[in-house]
Formats: structure tokens, sequence, C-alpha cells
């Protein structure tokens, strides 16, 4: 199967899995379960293939390092949508991916500093997040058209966003690849059908499910160049999942206490006012 197969095929399944999960769990596990790296792995696996190990191991610790560009998307989204609709969320939250990325596009540092400023990064960005109350606040039943619109819009992100990348080298690559393709159209319709604060909750459960696609990429990055791409491969994904299966708690325990109490009726006055407001 090749990788235009594959997109077209794996980019729907996947939103829909999720999509359905947050219907069943709630918003924050369909952002949790699309942090693994569905369309970033398969990408860096077929550069592998056709570019070599040494491309692919360059690609691997870019997309690592990018993940602090995914969560301070995050991080800007949420914050924006605390006051303004989806698409100047979308709009702060591109700008802080962009930004982030443009500063990151220095000569590579060494790949366990990398991870080190990735986990203190995500550390970060959950501390800085708002908490919006548990539920989100408005049930309003979905359309029958929400399903197939966000397979749709997906899939044309990413084969639009995939194929040009490869085009602009391995560094910059690997620091595009970690865009939020999946979890930038949960929140979109999160948001759009439920409101801000089941957006929050997605990004939340993203930033989550980051901590298993940062392991992917670091396993990936420090084996390619020393195993067989099907070794390197195969124990990426075990890292990713036993992370995954730790952050997996995190997202569960993750309720309110008495702040988030406060954070209930921030939100209903109109969103938090501040970073410090549910913290």
């Amino acid at each position: 199967m090749d990788i235009l197969a594959l997109k077209l095929i794996l980019t729907p399944a996947l939103i829909g899995i999720a999509s359905l999960a947050g219907r069943r769990w709630g918003p924050a596990i369909s952002g949790w379960l699309v942090g693994l790296p569905f369309t970033s792995a398969p990408v860096t696996f077929f550069i592998a293939l056709s570019h070599g190990r040494g491309f692919a191991a360059s690609v691997a610790t870019g997309t690592l390092i990018g993940t602090i560009s995914q969560a301070v998307f995050c991080l800007a989204y949420a914050w924006t949508a605390c006051r303004f609709s989806w698409p100047l969320a979308l709009l702060a939250g591109s700008f802080g991916f962009a930004a982030l990325t443009a500063l990151l596009t220095v000569p590579a540092l060494p790949l366990l500093l990398d991870l080190t400023l990735v986990v203190a990064a995500l550390l970060l960005m959950l501390r800085l997040m708002p908490r919006p109350p548990v539920a989100p606040m408005s049930a309003t039943p979905l359309p029958h058209w929400d399903l197939p619109a966000r397979m749709v819009v997906a899939t044309g992100l990413v084969l639009l966003l995939t194929g040009i990348a490869p085009s602009l080298g391995s560094r910059l690559t690997g620091l595009i690849a970690p865009f939020p393709l999946y979890g930038g159209i949960l929140t979109i319709f999160a948001h759009r059908l439920q409101g801000p604060a089941a957006a929050v909750q997605v990004l939340r459960g993203l930033l989550y499910g980051l901590f298993g696609f940062s392991a992917f990429f670091f396993v990936a990055a420090a084996l390619l160049d020393r195993v067989s791409i099907a070794l390197a491969f195969g124990a990426a994904m075990v890292a990713a999942l036993a992370l995954q299966a730790l952050s997996l708690r995190l997202v569960r325990s993750d309720s309110p206490d008495g702040k988030s109490r406060i954070a209930d009726r921030t939100w209903q006055r109109g969103g938090p006012t501040g970073p410090l407001a549910v913290l």
C-alpha cells in the first residue's frame, strides 16, 4: 500500500474513531487519542524507505522538537477561544505554531536535550491551559453531517500539507509534521458545535497524548541510524503506546476540584480573564 492510499484510508478512519470516542467518553479522550502519530509516523516510515534511514532520522528529530510548536498551538487556541469564535482561535493557534517553527529552524541540538525541552514545554503548557467545566457549555445534538464533514476536511488537509512538505528538506519537514491536523479538526468542530469549553477539553487531551508522540519520535530518531527500519519503528511504537497508556490515567484524573469550580463560574461569565485565573 502506498502513502496516498494510506492517507485516504487512515485519515477519515482515525477522525471517525476519535470523533465517536469523544461522543462516548468526552472531548478530552478524542484529543488524547489523536496525540498518537497516526500521520507523522507513516510519513516518516515512507521517507525512510524512499530517502534512507539518515534522512528519516533527521525528519524524526525535527518532528520531536516540533512538538513544542504543537503545544503552543494548543495554548494559543485555547486562550483565544475563551473570548472569540473558532476562526480567530484557529488563526491564533496557527500563528503560534508558525512562530515557534521559525524559532526552531536553528541547527539541531543533542537528541536528549530536544526530549528534555519537549517534556518541559508540555508540562508548562498543561499548567498554563485554561480549565473549563467538565461538561461542555453546550449540549446541542450534533448534526448528521458532522462526522462526514470532519473526515473530508481532515483528509484534504493531510493530502495538501504532506504533499508539499518533502520539498522543504528534512529539518523543516519534521518541524511542520506535528501541525495538529487531526487535533485541530476535532477542536474546531467541538468549538463550533459544543462551545469553547469542549474545544479546550480536546486540546488538554491532545497535550497529554503528545507525551506518547514525543516518545515515538525520540526512539525513532535514536535508532534509525543504528538498526533496521522495522526494528526502529517497532521499538518507537512500543514506547509510544507505553507512554500513551500512562497518559490516559492522567487524562482521566484531570477532573474538577475546588479550583475548577472557580473555573465554572469564570466560564459562565464569558471565559477566563488571564493565565492565572484558573490555576
